[in-house]
């Protein structure tokens, strides 16, 4: 799956916008409002633009509801090169109870429950993961 990539797609694009794919990811345990938490790392097939996302989905609420958000965060490509590095270090990613160092680093929660993982980057703005058409 493919989605728009902020640098490089636009009106003001004069080549063939690049592609923003997901590179690397690490599936995080529930907090109290999310039951799925993924934090990825996203970079575009054509400018080379790097991001981190987070994935997060509740299917809490009325039955058969769900709801999700998909979000991209614009931090420092040494945060970008860290979380790679760090995830690249678990032994399943796609387990979310999974006790390794790095789950432990970026499922980190605040004082009320919520995941707050992001804390550790200083992000510079956010973009909507879009999918691309």
């Amino acid at each position: 799956m493919s989605f728009v990539c902020p640098e490089c797609w636009g009106p003001e694009c004069s080549t063939i916008p690049g592609s923003l794919q997901i590179r690397a990811s690490i599936e995080l345990p529930p907090d109290i409002r999310s039951d799925e938490i993924t934090l990825q790392v996203v970079s575009c097939s054509h400018c080379r633009f790097q991001a981190v996302a987070v994935y997060e989905e509740s299917r809490r609420g009325r039955l058969e509801e769900e709801s999700f958000d998909h979000t991209g965060y614009r931090v420092r490509k040494e945060d970008v090169t860290a979380l790679r590095r760090l995830i690249g270090q678990c032994p399943a990613p796609r387990k979310s109870s999974c006790s390794c160092a790095a789950h432990r680093v970026l499922g980190q929660r605040d004082g009320g429950g919520r995941w707050n993982g992001l804390r550790q980057f200083d992000w510079e703005g956010v973009f909507p993961m879009r999918i691309q058409r």
